[in-house]
């Protein structure tokens, strides 16, 4: 009696994949702006609530004007003052972008050093983790006899707030890369150079981003102590005559210049990262 062959094990069933080929609705730039709002929704609306909470404090109280200013009148000192304050808001934008330049060049100059030799690691290493142990406060008065009242004494304020993080950062990222990769090219022949640019180099960009987003917005109280200190313009300069003038809510529309252009700086770094490290971006998905 003849046998049947055995019947093929059906298929299992696949879902049929969606019309016309659309991205999943998180990919691309799209998804990465849905995620934006998302993180920034519970810190605007905790912020709103306290502004909401100090303009009431302060009518409920009657506070003075002069020692403490409600919302509302900082809000329409942003607007009838506007032309003043973007004006030193560029003073004290051109300072901390140019020290942030200068302290950045030298920073990553200085780790690859640093990376590349121990004598040089032993030399200066421990004097730049010195360095911080310094109140900036009491260098800002010396810049000022060193390279006067105008724009170099805030840009090397800035520069040296800036500096720290991004050698530190620099180095780690430089030492955190794969060491079986690193074998494996100088197994191939490869030279110092070439590891370093094909492994090194790429390991240790996301920490070069990070010390850099933090040194971007540290720049901005670099730049406002070297105004504090001595300076003919800028918003540091700013607040300081208007204080001296009981005219708070000048200072408070200062403060909140400062923080937009940290803000924006940072975010501005954070952008480059997310275009400059595709695999980075892929992995946040």
């Amino acid at each position: 009696m003849s046998t049947l062959p055995p019947r093929p094990l059906a298929a299992p069933h696949r879902a049929a994949p969606a019309s016309g080929g659309a991205a999943p609705a998180d990919a691309g730039w799209l998804g990465g702006l849905r995620r934006g709002a998302a993180q920034a929704a519970p810190p605007a609306a905790l912020l709103a609530a306290l502004v909401l909470l100090w303009e009431w404090g302060v009518r409920a109280l009657d506070v003075p004007f002069y020692i403490l200013p409600a919302p509302s009148r900082i809000a329409g000192l942003l607007v009838s003052d506007q032309a003043t304050l973007l004006a030193q808001a560029a003073v004290t934008l051109e300072e901390v972008l140019l020290g942030f330049a200068i302290a950045f060049v030298v920073g990553i100059v200085l780790a690859l050093l640093i990376f590349s030799s121990r004598t040089v690691e032993r030399a200066i290493y421990p004097l730049v983790i010195a360095s911080q142990t310094i109140p900036v406060f009491a260098i800002a008065p010396l810049l000022v006899v060193w390279f006067g009242y105008g724009l170099l004494s805030k840009i090397a304020m800035a520069a040296l707030i800036v500096f720290f993080p991004i050698v530190v950062n620099t180095v780690d990222g430089l030492r955190a890369a794969d060491p079986d990769a690193v074998n494996l090219l100088r197994i191939l022949g490869a030279t110092p150079l070439q590891i370093l640019l094909k492994i090194r180099v790429p390991a240790a960009l996301p920490f070069v981003f990070s010390g850099t987003r933090i040194a971007v917005a540290t720049s901005v109280i670099g730049a406002v102590i070297g105004e504090w200190v001595g300076a003919t313009r800028g918003l540091g300069f700013l607040m300081i005559h208007a204080n001296a003038q009981l005219h708070i809510d000048l200072v408070f529309a200062a403060i909140v210049y400062l923080s937009a252009m940290a803000l924006v700086l940072f975010g501005a770094v954070s952008a480059i990262e997310w275009l400059a490290l595709p695999w980075r971006r892929a992995g946040d998905r």
